[in-house]
């Protein structure tokens, strides 16, 4: 089971990439650079931000994405939404499909419990958070 998937943790990555220096016009180019991710797949995740409200696009001979929020209003848990869908650990360990013991099993209400806390703390945790713990170095990985 996977917190984040692919697309949340590339676009995590590149966010806090970009965040350390939020002024400046950042290229996919410069991003895949810097990260070692693949440029296509960037391509659609930056075009998944700007459209949700996260990065505006520059055009231009020297175009690129800008932050358009600031780190402390970007948070983990509407980006995992945004790259994700709902976020939900409920889901049966043992089978792929949820089994008739659903209503009753006490391995899924202790996994709703945990569900619960894990879930309060990633809509607690904004983009600056993950700033401090990256130490402001560009090109940290999340």
């Amino acid at each position: 089971m996977n917190l984040l998937n692919r697309s949340t943790d590339y676009a995590v990555r590149s966010l806090i990439f970009m965040a350390n220096d939020p002024d400046q016009v950042t290229s996919t180019a410069e991003v895949e650079k810097a990260l070692m991710l693949p440029r296509p797949f960037l391509r659609r995740i930056f075009q998944a931000l700007e459209k949700a409200g996260y990065l505006t696009s520059i055009k231009g001979h020297r175009g690129g994405f800008a932050m358009a929020r600031r780190p402390d209003e970007i948070r983990l848990f509407d980006l995992m939404v945004l790259f994700q869908g709902e976020v939900s650990f409920g889901d049966c360990l043992f089978r792929k499909k949820i089994c008739s013991c659903v209503k009753t099993c006490p391995l899924r209400r202790e996994i709703k419990r945990m569900e619960s806390g894990v879930l309060v703390r990633l809509k607690k945790l904004t983009l600056q958070n993950l700033l401090r713990d990256s130490a402001g170095k560009r090109g940290t990985g999340a």
